[in-house]
């Protein structure tokens, strides 16, 4: 079973090219100079050159879950916010107990008729919605109902009326983006129909026929009255499998993309859902749905990877109601911890060339799987996302080599302007060997200040300590010990030669 990593662990190694400034941090108490050519682990080169520019970075950071915790006890729109999160989506939200965007809250009396706005009760998601954008989020509404692990299933059901329930869906899009009901305006781009109906019985009760049948009524009824916005699902949590890095669709997925070309039902996006403990796998399943649904005849339908993240031990067990409490608590630790933030970052950067058009990290809000704790105190993983958004502040990546799929993630990238660069480096699982990082080509004449901070189980991405690199030759020499990653600003020297 994983556990979290030692926090006796040797921190990290950093040498200058030029002079050793090395820092240990020991059992969290005690530093000492330890040059890294003492190591005996094998090197790996990290290069980055700032005059070969590949594109833009991308912002494939979103989330699940908006700031609003759960009965009004604590809110982390500021730390959400923090992290200019593109998307979020719109599912669990106040889980376990959903009190928001959820059908059965929304529209509360099923006899109701969803013509009429007294048959809504918006207020509670109108305050929700209004606190994801206010993180400068852009929200994404899953139609439907949240997971459900009790023994009694209350609302993962077929809808007894599909079309009633597409006029109540119809209903709640008129209210957040026309105005409705003394609604607003906020445009909302993407509209899923249900989650993981595969997922049974715990998101979904009925077959596959019953969801292809409610897909196929809700998406027609919902284009008609609002073409302009896009619809999309099934938020499958088994899309398939790798057999040798090729990706072999389910049944369920295969007769899903079958159905809505043959019934010309709008599929404006395809939504997946992965947890692993390797981040090559989940770039791997995107290129493998991209060509899925390309050969299926939807060359243009996104591909939305809206849950994703780290599974310590690549197993549910642990984290299962029927395993040990110590274990499921090492389990979840590992999962928020060290491990699940280097996990992140490699995962983030190695999407970068991935064909997934939206990205949603499972989720942003407190407790399990989350960014915060229970207290909304940020976690490990909030940092790994504190960094990536560091990095997308230099928007204009550039090239690099060097880095191990899977392993040890590496990215770089330049600010418009020309005065700032960042490289982000994040080492999953291995030997942790001594990386050597060198870049060259910066676009200014002046010396360099190289801002390092390093996130690991002893350190996190507020602690900052600089070096000035040797400008002829600019080197930075460092031992990470999995799990870890280092953030690495580079700007020019206020005054050459100058910490």
């Amino acid at each position: 079973m994983p556990t979290t990593k030692s926090m006796d662990r040797i921190s990290c190694l950093f040498r200058s090219s030029g002079r050793i400034t090395t820092a240990i941090v020991l059992s969290g108490m005690v530093s000492l100079l330890f040059p890294v050519h003492r190591c005996h682990a094998d090197e790996v080169i990290l290069e980055a050159d700032f005059s070969v520019r590949t594109g833009r970075l991308r912002s494939l950071h979103g989330i699940n879950k908006g700031p609003l915790v759960p009965g009004g006890m604590l809110d982390v729109t500021a730390a959400q916010k923090s992290l200019g999160i593109p998307f979020t989506r719109l599912h669990d939200c106040g889980w376990p107990n959903p009190s928001v965007v959820d059908h059965h809250v929304v529209f509360p009396n099923p006899a109701a008729d969803p013509g009429l706005p007294e048959s809504y009760d918006f207020r509670l998601t109108d305050e929700y919605i209004a606190a994801v954008r206010l993180t400068g989020s852009e929200p994404v509404y899953r139609l439907g109902e949240s997971i459900e692990h009790t023994t009694v299933k209350r609302y993962a059901h077929p809808p007894a009326d599909m079309e009633k329930w597409a006029a109540v869906c119809r209903g709640i899009i008129r209210h957040y983006n026309a105005g409705w009901a003394h609604g607003f305006h906020h445009n909302i781009r993407y509209w899923e129909i249900w989650n993981e109906p595969e997922n049974r019985p715990a998101c979904w009760s009925g077959t596959d026929d019953d969801y292809l049948r409610l897909y196929r009524v809700a998406a027609l009824s919902i284009k008609k009255e609002f073409p302009e916005i896009m619809i999309g699902g099934p938020a499958l949590g088994a899309s398939g499998s790798l057999e040798n890095g090729v990706f072999k669709p389910t049944d369920f997925a295969r007769n899903f993309v079958v159905m809505c070309r043959r019934d010309n039902v709008p599929l404006d996006f395809f939504s997946w859902h992965c947890y692993t403990s390797n981040p090559s796998e989940i770039s791997q399943r995107a290129v493998g749905i991209r060509q899925f649904l390309v050969d299926a005849g939807f060359q243009k339908t996104e591909s939305h990877l809206n849950e994703w993240n780290y599974l310590p031990g690549n197993s549910w067990q642990p984290g299962s109601k029927e395993s040990e409490p110590a274990a499921r608590q090492a389990w979840h630790e590992e999962m928020t911890g060290a491990a699940g933030a280097a996990f992140a970052a490699a995962t983030l950067i190695e999407l970068q060339d991935a064909p997934a058009d939206v990205c949603n990290f499972f989720h942003g809000e407190v407790g399990g799987f989350g960014m915060f704790t229970e207290h909304g105190a940020p976690n490990k993983v909030h940092e790994a996302f504190l960094a990536f958004h560091g990095l997308l502040e230099t928007p204009e990546r550039v090239q690099t080599r060097g880095a191990r799929p899977g392993r040890l993630a590496f990215a770089a990238g330049l600010n418009p302007d020309g005065r700032a660069a960042t490289l982000l480096v994040s080492s999953v699982t291995g030997e942790s060997p001594a990386i050597i990082l060198k870049w060259k080509n910066l676009p200014w004449p002046e010396a360099t200040t190289a801002e390092i901070r390093i996130i690991n189980a002893t350190s996190g991405f507020t602690t900052t300590r600089t070096e000035i690199p040797d400008q002829a030759t600019p080197t930075l020499t460092f031992r990470l010990e999995a799990p870890a990653i280092a953030f690495i600003r580079l700007r020019p020297s206020i005054k050459s030669g100058a910490e």
